[in-house]
């Protein structure tokens, strides 16, 4: 094994490659902690499985289009979505993302650096209600 393979296999975060198509070519260790699938489950099979179904659309659409024009706006910027479980579990997750062209320049597909969000996102939610609950008890007491 190259010592890029090793790499990918032994990273903590979950690292996952999709082709054009959608389909999974790579999975590594990091995704199988995650998402709780092993490799042989998900290779070949859509990113649907992590995907929830109320999302799926708006993914869908935008994946098109990258691959269609081979530009993604999200290159650099962390993304922050709920993700699905193989026990159908929603969780947060942050990651970014890199497109893989061929010679030509043609988008082959695109991977993902990705790991859990969840204890953020339950922080920054509990921070967004704590603020809500003293701008309305400012607001109660100025009236």
């Amino acid at each position: 094994m190259s010592l890029a393979e090793r790499i990918i296999q032994e990273a903590p975060d979950a690292i996952v490659v999709a082709d054009s198509s959608g389909k999974i070519t790579l999975w590594n260790a990091g995704a199988e902690r995650l998402f709780g699938y092993s490799a042989a489950e998900v290779l070949s099979q859509t990113l649907d499985c992590i995907i929830p179904e109320a999302q799926r659309r708006r993914h869908w659409e935008g994946y098109t289009e990258v691959m269609r024009t081979g530009v993604t706006r999200y290159g650099t910027q962390v993304l922050r979505v709920p993700a699905l479980r193989k026990d159908g579990s929603r969780f947060s997750i942050s990651f970014t993302v890199g497109l893989l062209k061929d010679d030509e320049g043609r988008v082959e597909g695109i991977f993902a650096i990705l790991r859990d969000d969840t204890e953020r996102w339950e922080t920054e939610r509990g921070l967004r209600k704590r603020v809500a609950e003293l701008e309305r008890a400012a607001r109660s007491t100025r009236s």
